[in-house]
């Protein structure tokens, strides 16, 4: 090949090597911009018998084109991809720029036995040489053309898109090997591998990293092809650059993504099972809680964790719990700049990093109660997905802490009863008292399978009818009408808002409901060691027109039940106890029954009409006893 001159800025003499060095390509290579052939060299004019005139791709690549159009509009710009077509034509290399695409046919592929012997004798004019040099000067993508006859093979020609690419001038490449924009992080092994191609004198594409004038690093997409003479012998070699920064780049996050993902759900795996194990085995909120921070303080990932709890009296939140690195003092203020004040006040996690250190702090609530906050320090960063497991693990640890709570309210004795107003008319026996002006009073409620709460309510001054045409107007609500005296009747409520199970599922038992005009009166009684100022914020919140008339602490009667047995023994008379002994004794509360009231009555020695009055009078003192009632 002859020397090329190495002047920069477009010479005749540039292009006329560059496209001398194309028109040597055994395989055929056009360039195609909007369904045009702008550039073929010359053994895809004789595969394709292209003349001046044949420039449309569809006529000129026949059926291979609708492959290779669709295959162009699947490809990033910036990017390559092989394209395989059906029958004789294999596969061809499409590379995609802004304005067009490069295709390198096969030339093994039958259909494509360009006749290199005849290229000097089918040289195209004038006009035709022009729009080589364009097409290679314009090409999307970067084109170089080294020449491995002379020392090191040298880069002869590079385009403008090389340029652009790489941020060095012409005059500043040509003459160099192109290894000068490999560097410290260049991959040896696709350097290897490049270098073993063109030893062996076969194309080759490799991924590797670059770096331009400025420095800067690119990911750099190459394919060398070695460019053979009539007689088979290799006068240049020809090389296309892609900058594919972006989608390495895209493509180096998934993974770090993923093994990210992968790490945090192995290593949170068996922290959730853990201390899930410890939510349901421990059996008091202190054990739950130390537990549960000296399991999360064993695990690799972080150095400390504290379960804190707000203390309205001092403004502060105390610390109950930790393991590890402890909190940053043994008090937090709920206002300052703290993670752990933060989650409290917005009930979202709050992370901070100070120094390299990071805070994480979550809300332990349940139900809407607060029961403090979860803080874990650790040396690394939390993204948003360990975040949102972190997040699930303080709920489970505020649901365990919610029962326990809750099974406390049924064996303390301490308590604090809380009497509040309330006039939500969302509240079935505020609405029924106002409209059918009457007073309901809450006797008790029953839990059904089906978690609906029924809760009976003794009504005085209105009818069932007149409760019950009420009711109806409610939606939501069924009032079922269960004893009807002259003054007052039996109701049962279900549906609507469930005042009585809510507040049961935050550890406080209803004591009475009394309403009136439209206003209900409720006693409630909650565990001294629960946070009775957060169940009641949950009140507030929840029902409007609440208002707090007194808190008491007081101690609940602790009666034992051989002390319920001596009292009600003590409320029976002889004849009332003793047929409510031979009732039970003898079966009669059994069915089929094995005994009768006459055989019973005669047991006794009395007739079966005073038989039967003792015992309804037991039954009815023992239902009073138990239920409540003075």
């Amino acid at each position: 090949m002859d020397d090329v001159d190495t002047d920069h800025g477009g010479s005749v003499g540039d292009a006329t090597a560059a496209a001398h060095a194309l028109e040597h390509v055994v395989d055929p290579v056009v360039a195609v911009a909007d369904g045009t052939i702008t550039y073929a060299n010359e053994a895809a004019r004789d595969a394709f018998e292209l003349g001046d005139a044949d420039r449309e791709a569809a006529t000129a690549l026949g059926a291979s084109w609708d492959r290779l159009a669709a295959a162009i509009d699947e490809t990033t710009v910036g990017t390559a991809r092989r394209v395989d077509f059906e029958g004789d034509r294999e596969s061809a290399r499409l590379h995609r720029g802004a304005s067009g695409a490069t295709i390198t046919f096969d030339r093994g592929d039958a259909g494509f036995d360009a006749d290199t012997d005849s290229a000097a004798d089918s040289r195209s004019g004038a006009s035709d040489r022009i729009v080589k040099d364009r097409a290679l000067k314009e090409a999307p993508v970067g084109v170089t053309i080294s020449d491995p006859d002379r020392e090191d093979n040298p880069l002869v020609y590079i385009n403008e898109a090389y340029e652009e690419i790489t941020g060095y001038g012409y005059d500043e490449v040509v003459g160099r090997n192109c290894r000068f924009l490999q560097g410290e992080d260049s991959d040896e092994t696709a350097i290897a591998e490049m270098a073993a191609a063109i030893d062996e004198e076969r194309p080759v594409t490799v991924e590797l990293k670059n770096y331009r004038k400025d420095g800067t690093e690119f990911w750099n997409e190459v394919t060398i092809a070695p460019v053979r003479d009539g007689d088979g012998r290799v006068t240049n070699y020809v090389g296309f650059q892609n900058d594919i920064t972006a989608r390495k780049e895209a493509e180096l996050a998934l993974e770090r993504r993923t093994e990210e993902l992968e790490y945090i759900l192995d290593r949170v795996e068996g922290l959730i099972h853990d201390v899930t194990a410890v939510v349901a085995g421990s059996t008091d909120r202190s054990q739950l809680e130390n537990e549960v921070c000296a399991r999360i303080a064993a695990e690799d990932a972080y150095d400390g964790v504290w379960i804190g709890e707000r203390n309205p009296a001092t403004g502060m939140i105390d610390s109950r719990s930790s393991a590890g690195d402890g909190p940053d003092d043994e008090s937090v203020a709920t206002d300052a700049d703290h993670p752990a004040a933060e989650a409290l006040a917005t009930t979202e996690p709050a992370v901070d990093t100070v120094d390299g250190r990071t805070r994480a702090a979550f809300p332990l609530s349940y139900n809407g109660i607060e029961y403090g906050v979860v803080t874990i320090r650790t040396d690394r960063a939390i993204d948003d997905r360990e975040t949102v497991i972190l997040s699930a693990l303080a709920r489970a640890i505020a649901s365990g802490v919610n029962a326990r709570e809750t099974s406390r309210m049924l064996a303390t004795d301490a308590v604090v009863a809380v009497e509040l107003t309330v006039t939500d008319r969302a509240l079935a026996p505020v609405t029924l008292s106002a409209d059918a002006d009457c007073q309901l009073e809450y006797r008790r409620s029953v839990h059904r399978t089906d978690d609906e709460t029924a809760s009976l309510f003794t009504v005085t001054g209105a009818s069932a009818d007149e409760i019950a045409a009420v009711a109806d107007e409610l939606a939501d609500v069924d009032c079922r009408i269960v004893v009807e005296r002259d003054e007052e009747c039996l109701v049962e409520l279900t549906g609507g808002i469930d005042l009585v199970g809510w507040l049961s599922e935050r550890g406080a038992r209803t004591k009475t409901i009394e309403t009136e005009a439209g206003r209900a009166r409720i006693t409630l009684e909650i565990p001294r060691s629960a946070n009775v100022r957060s169940v009641v914020e949950a009140v507030e919140d929840r029902y409007d027109g609440t208002d707090v008339v007194s808190f008491q602490q007081r101690e609940r009667n602790g009666e034992t039940r051989q002390e319920f047995a001596a009292r009600l023994e003590e409320a029976l008379t002889d004849r009332q106890l003793g047929a409510l002994q031979r009732a039970y004794l003898g079966g009669y509360f059994e069915w089929p029954r094995p005994t009768t009231g006459e055989e019973l009555a005669q047991s006794m020695g009395v007739s079966r009409p005073t038989f039967h009055e003792h015992l309804r009078t037991a039954e009815a003192k023992l239902c009073r006893a138990f239920f409540g009632d003075a």
